[in-house]
C-alpha cells in the first residue's frame, strides 16, 4: 500500500486567528476615518465661522463713526457673535495717534460662537479700524 500523499492547507485555527487580525485592522481603519470625518465636520465649521467673522468686521463701521462699547447678535440659528469696540493703545513708547483728523484708532474684538450648551465652541478675530475711515464719517 502506498501511502497517501499529505494535504497541505490552513488548519482552522489559523483561520480563525487571520480573520481575529483582519477584524481588529478594520476595527482601526474605521475608528481613523471616523475621526477624519470629525475633524473636517470641525474644521468646516470653524471655517463658516471665519467667513461670517470677516464679513462682520468688513462692513462694521462703514457707513456710520466708530463707537466704542459692546454688541451682540446671531448670524443665523448656528452662529453667534459677540463684539467689543475699544480704542486702540500701541504698544510701548507710541502716542495714541488721535491727530483730529483721523480720529484715532480702534480695535474690534469680536468673538463667534456656536454649538450646544456644554459643547459650545467659539473663535475670536480682532482688527484695527481708523477712525474716519468710515464712507459715514467726513474728515
Amino acid at each position: 500500500m502506498t501511502p497517501r500523499p499529505r494535504q497541505r492547507g490552513f488548519s482552522l485555527l489559523e483561520v480563525i486567528a487571520a480573520i481575529a487580525v483582519l477584524a481588529i485592522a478594520f476595527a482601526a481603519l474605521m475608528q481613523v476615518a471616523g475621526s477624519s470625518l470629525s475633524l473636517t465636520a470641525r474644521a468646516n465649521e470653524r471655517t463658516q465661522a471665519a467667513l461670517r467673522a470677516r464679513s462682520l468686521l468688513d462692513g462694521a463701521f462703514v457707513m456710520e463713526p466708530v463707537q466704542e462699547g459692546a454688541s451682540d447678535g446671531r448670524f443665523d440659528d448656528t452662529y453667534r457673535w459677540r463684539m467689543n469696540v475699544s480704542r486702540y493703545q500701541p504698544p510701548g513708547d507710541m502716542p495714541a495717534g488721535d491727530d483730529g483728523a483721523s480720529g484715532g484708532m480702534y480695535r474690534l474684538d469680536l468673538d463667534v460662537m456656536w454649538g450646544q450648551e456644554g459643547s459650545e465652541r467659539h473663535a475670536r478675530f480682532s482688527t484695527l479700524r481708523l477712525a474716519g475711515s468710515g464712507g459715514g464719517n467726513s474728515p
